[in-house]
């Protein structure tokens, strides 16, 4: 990949926006937001943190994010609003050789702003990173019940391509199964552009 593109594409921020007139900022995560990024956590519902490579509400899993960032393993969007962290949107590189053109998409976004089509948007941006990393193909995960998430990741074009039994264990020891979702990062951009959206 292209350190180059990758910086090119941190240019596009800070991005200002505003959703149902509602404003936002759009902006790369850093090494310094751990606090921040573990105060959203803590006020997301339990379900929410199910699919998540690590436990964030914990310091330890807070550092290890933090590690991903500073080695150019994981790239974070953050979106801001008056009350802090509103969501996020994160692609998790993969260190296996073949599969260098995968990356896991993980978005969250918090109560007060769901429903304003910032999902949407955090998806968007980090299909622009995607493109930018050389990454061509993204996967979603999430529990079948997560319909809203299911749905919106249809909606964007994402293909249900496997279902793993009893692969969550959540903290009250109950198991769930994981829905893989994934979608091709050029027929996605290239949707984009046939319905004249831009960025």
């Amino acid at each position: 990949m292209s350190n180059a593109r990758v910086a090119e594409a941190w240019k596009h921020y800070p991005l200002h926006t505003k959703l149902q007139g509602k404003p936002f900022t759009l902006r790369p995560m850093t090494v310094d937001d751990g606090e921040a990024l573990r105060a959203f956590a803590l006020e997301l519902p339990p379900h929410d943190l199910l699919f998540m490579r690590r436990d964030i509400t914990k310091p330890e899993g807070i550092g290890r994010w933090l590690d991903a960032v500073r080695r150019g393993a994981m790239y974070t969007i953050l979106c801001e609003d008056a009350h802090g962290i509103a969501g996020y949107s994160s692609l998790h590189l993969t260190e296996l050789d073949w599969s260098q053109h995968v990356a896991d998409l993980r978005v969250a976004s918090a109560h007060r702003a769901r429903g304003l089509g910032l999902g949407r948007l955090l998806t968007r941006e980090a299909f622009n990173m995607a493109l930018a990393l050389g990454i061509e193909k993204v996967e979603a995960r999430m529990t079948p019940d997560q319909q809203g998430a299911r749905a919106l990741f249809q909606e964007l074009g994402f293909q249900p391509e496997a279902l793993l039994k009893d692969e969550v264990k959540d903290r009250d020891g109950e198991y769930h199964d994981l829905l893989i979702m994934a979608c091709n990062v050029e027929v996605f951009m290239a949707q984009r552009r046939a319905f004249g959206v831009t960025g």
